[in-house]
């Protein structure tokens, strides 16, 4: 795996295209939590295995093949990497001809239509955009930017009713300023629920009303 030199690369899409192009056609990384940590949650959080699902920032983690196997076929999966996108497009194609892989920037969700998905998932996606921060107490305008963008693109494209699942290490005072406020223009309620024991993740939901 090729390690940034400074944190705030893992916010590019320079970084990632040069680290995608450097792996093996079948490497995966997994950031945080494995679907396999979560899949009791996830399975609460989603009944329906019809459901639509966006999975944002999917990159080469394995989290969206194993909720396939786990029944969950209507999965659109999008990164701003066409390097990665590519890569698990021809790697899926054949075995799971349900998924979608498409490049996309989570910023604006170009091309997606409003109110077309039931759930969108991101796990680390967020985060990746907050390290160019070292203050989490006063993250830059740019970060609050990009950030805020990404939670409004995404309940733009969730239906009546969707749900936003976040997973991340950012404890409850860092993040919540992200999902809540001015920009979230729609009806909401926020749960939050910690993950682990001996280092704590977190899983963010937010419900449409």
């Amino acid at each position: 795996m090729s390690l940034p030199h400074k944190n705030e690369e893992y916010g590019t899409e320079v970084y990632w295209d040069k680290r995608y192009e450097q792996e093996a056609e079948d490497a995966s990384f997994d950031w945080f939590k494995t679907y396999a940590d979560v899949a009791d949650v996830i399975r609460k959080l989603i009944p329906s295995k019809d459901a639509r699902i966006l999975m944002l920032g999917c990159g080469n983690s394995k989290f969206s093949e194993e909720m396939w196997e786990d029944g969950y076929k209507n999965i659109v999966n999008v990164d701003y990497s066409p390097v990665v996108i590519e890569k698990m497009r021809s790697r899926h194609k054949d075995v799971r001809p349900e998924m979608t892989w498409e490049v996309k920037d989570v910023r604006t969700l170009d091309g997606l239509d409003c109110s077309s998905f039931d759930v969108a998932i991101d796990k680390g996606t967020m985060d990746a955009m907050m390290t160019s921060s070292t203050d989490v107490w006063e993250p830059p305008e740019q970060v609050i930017k990009d950030c805020t963008a990404e939670v409004y693109q995404v309940l733009r494209v969730l239906k009546p009713n969707g749900i936003f699942i976040y997973i991340t290490f950012g404890q409850p005072h860092f993040r919540r300023r992200y999902l809540t406020g001015a920009h979230v223009t729609r009806k909401t309620s926020l749960e939050i629920n910690q993950l682990g024991e001996s280092f704590h993740y977190y899983m963010y939901t937010m419900r449409m009303l």
